[in-house]
């Protein structure tokens, strides 16, 4: 039974000295990418009246609170006031009034070297940005970053309630830190018309969800900057975050972005619109910056929608949104891989996501244009790697997308036909380590891929 629940301070929490770190608890783990988010987003917050970080399960026992859940991000703001009272002492003194209210009294020791080396590392680097705090800042990170402190008298209440915290992905899922960050970057936005802009979204089941972002959207984005995309944790929630187009923070990269934010408003908006019917949709791409707020709710409504109709389990439904002929190769190709009997084994699966993630990449940047040619092209090249293989792990395509370059070249390309005429070296006989896979290499040797 939860004994307390309420809203707390980074200063209330520093400064309680009742607050431990039990042993059970695991290594600090926070790497440098975790500490430069942390502080990124205390510096793009500081100008609201609080910003909520997460949440901190208590387990009270006799008069003592042991950190269930949160450590890693209380050992961080720990670090962060240190390297503030260590380097800002002036700007405290004009905040505090020359009293030490700020100060921490929690009396952590860490004999784990894991937890060490973290630490030592950790704060050099939060030492490097502290310079870029000032008064305002350093009173935000105090007075205003807020933690949702969960208190409860049962020790193993507790961890089942962390438990039951991540079973039901209840601010864990990096899916939910994501549409809260772009929540609130709608501040300006009604809440009749942010429901309007998340409608879709909360139609999207978790796994739904989960498996847009992690199997096609964090992959192909992290793939196409030559990043590894194995699995999309909450440290990887960054991948997911750009520019606020409403901000009036300029810098000439995000120049394009941010007229073409303002001026697909403005045309829709404009009363000519009721005579022409016209409606043009903001032009996404997968791999260039994501605009916060709104245009991220409907970046993933977009996406869904589209990558549905590439991928969908209906060959015949996807033939058609690809305007593909029924007498290509590249109709024989979609059948094939949605009917063949080995496509469910779980290696067959990953070397079927690799083909969809490069033509959802293509299409997406080229539309139909050659579609059929890249349906071949990407097939050779996905399903090499299956022929190759007695057993595919998530590793071994996650290798292969960046050994391979195919993912940056779409990128980087703009000339379709450089994808088209990708070389990939025949497959040899010899070379064929699976089985129950007599439909696809005979599709090699009809596309002259297959060498005996």
């Amino acid at each position: 039974m939860i004994k307390n629940k309420k809203i707390i301070t980074v200063k209330k929490l520093l400064t309680n000295d009742k607050l431990t770190i039990p042993y059970y608890q695991r290594p600090y783990k926070w790497t440098l990418n975790n500490v430069n988010q942390l502080i990124d987003d205390i510096l793009f917050f500081n100008d609201k009246n609080a910003y909520r970080i997460g949440s901190i399960i208590i387990h009270e026992d006799n008069g003592v609170e042991n950190i269930v859940d949160g450590q890693q991000r209380m050992i961080t703001f720990l670090l962060i006031a240190k390297a503030i009272i260590k380097n800002r002492k002036k700007e405290l003194v004009e905040i505090y009034k020359g009293t030490n209210d700020y100060y921490p009294k929690v009396n952590w020791k860490f004999s784990n070297q894991i937890s060490q080396e973290n630490i030592k590392n950790n704060y050099i680097e939060i030492e490097r940005r502290i310079k870029e705090f000032d008064s305002k800042t350093i009173k935000f990170f105090f007075e205003k970053c807020e933690l949702v402190k969960i208190t409860l008298s049962d020790l193993s209440e507790a961890f089942q309630f962390f438990d039951s915290q991540n079973a039901r992905g209840k601010d864990l899922d990096p899916h939910d830190l994501l549409k809260a960050f772009h929540l609130r970057e709608m501040v300006e936005i009604s809440d009749d018309k942010k429901k309007e802009i998340v409608r879709i979204w909360e139609t999207m089941v978790t796994d739904e969800l989960s498996g847009l972002f992690e199997k096609h959207l964090f992959r192909i984005r992290n793939w196409s900057k030559g990043f590894s995309a194995r699995f999309f944790t909450k440290k990887d929630i960054y991948v997911f975050k750009g520019i606020s187009p409403d901000k009036h923070i300029i810098v000439p990269f995000a120049e394009p972005f941010r007229i073409t934010h303002h001026f697909i408003d403005h045309f829709n908006e404009n009363y000519e619109r009721k005579i022409d019917l016209q409606y043009k949709h903001f032009p996404f791409q997968l791999d260039t910056v994501i605009l916060n707020g709104k245009r991220f709710f409907e970046m993933i409504s977009f996406y869904k929608s589209k990558i549905q109709n590439i991928i969908s389990d209906d060959f015949e439904r996807t033939s058609e949104y690809l305007k593909l002929n029924q007498n290509s190769i590249a109709y024989k190709i979609l059948k094939i891989i949605n009917t063949y009997p080995a496509r469910f084994r779980k290696g067959d699966k990953y070397i079927r996501n690799l083909f969809d993630n490069a033509l959802i990449f293509y299409i997406d940047k080229f539309g139909f244009r050659d579609a059929e040619k890249a349906i071949e092209k990407f097939f050779i090249w996905a399903y090499k790697l299956r022929l190759e293989h007695h057993a595919v792990q998530l590793a071994t395509i996650d290798n292969y997308a960046l050994d391979t370059f195919m993912f940056k070249l779409i990128r980087e390309t703009v000339n379709h036909k450089n994808i088209i005429n990708y070389n990939i070296d025949n497959i040899k006989k010899d070379d064929i380590r699976s089985t129950k896979n007599e439909d696809i290499i005979e599709l090699f040797k009809e596309l002259k891929y297959y060498d005996e």
